[in-house]
């Protein structure tokens, strides 16, 4: 499967913002966006005014980098919530944020996105008393997830809810600590899901 090899702080400098892909050490003094907040490259430093087109595609770059998506990948989410009833915008979010890998990483069982996927890959993840390997399974309501019953496993998962027990865990998951146990309440809505991004600016880039 194709996917980004390059340093992922390079792509938080090229958004101009946090996109959290190196899990705890975001929230450090070694994020490579607080020392250097300008764009990568010989002329990153150079100030210039983006087109329209520039902030659509910019805004489409940083939501696939955020969740770790391909542009292949992210048409198909776009086609499918084109096609559903209500605001296209929120329909690709709510798409996004249903994803297995991006559950993993919002209950705080995981540092990062990269680490839930490699969490979901490794088959360490059960839904519904299934194993499930697929990072983009789409989760839905009142379904169940939680991590196999191996101590060694277990105890990873707890090591890193440790050091992710300051970030929020959204109204719309009920997450066990002690069980290590996720329940889907209810699907996102927009006010849930706490990302800085304009989706309107990717559903006019797409409709052109």
């Amino acid at each position: 499967m194709a996917r980004y090899l390059g340093p992922r702080c390079r792509l938080c400098r090229r958004e101009g913002t946090k996109l959290f892909l190196k899990g705890t050490r975001c929230n450090t003094q070694k994020c490579a966006l607080a020392s250097r907040a300008y764009f990568p490259g010989q002329h990153g430093q150079l100030k210039g005014k983006l087109s329209d087109y520039g902030l659509q595609l910019r805004e489409k770059q940083k939501v696939k980098r955020m969740y770790g998506v391909l542009e292949r990948q992210f048409r198909r989410y776009f086609a499918i919530a084109a096609k559903q009833k209500g605001v296209t915008g929120e329909i690709l979010l709510q798409q996004l944020e249903r994803r297995l890998d991006n559950i993993v990483f919002r209950a705080g069982f995981a540092t990062s996105r990269a680490q839930a996927r490699q969490i979901v890959r490794h088959g360490m993840i059960i839904v519904d008393g299934q194993r499930v390997t697929i990072p983009s399974y789409s989760v839905k309501k009142d379904q169940n997830i939680q991590i196999i019953n191996k101590d060694r496993i277990q105890k990873f998962i707890r090591i890193n809810l440790e050091s992710c027990k300051d970030r929020s865990i959204p109204e719309w998951l009920e997450v066990d600590k002690e069980k290590l146990k996720v329940r889907i309440v209810r699907l996102p809505e927009r006010a849930d899901i706490p990302v800085p991004i304009k989706e309107q600016l990717i559903v006019e880039l797409f409709s052109k």
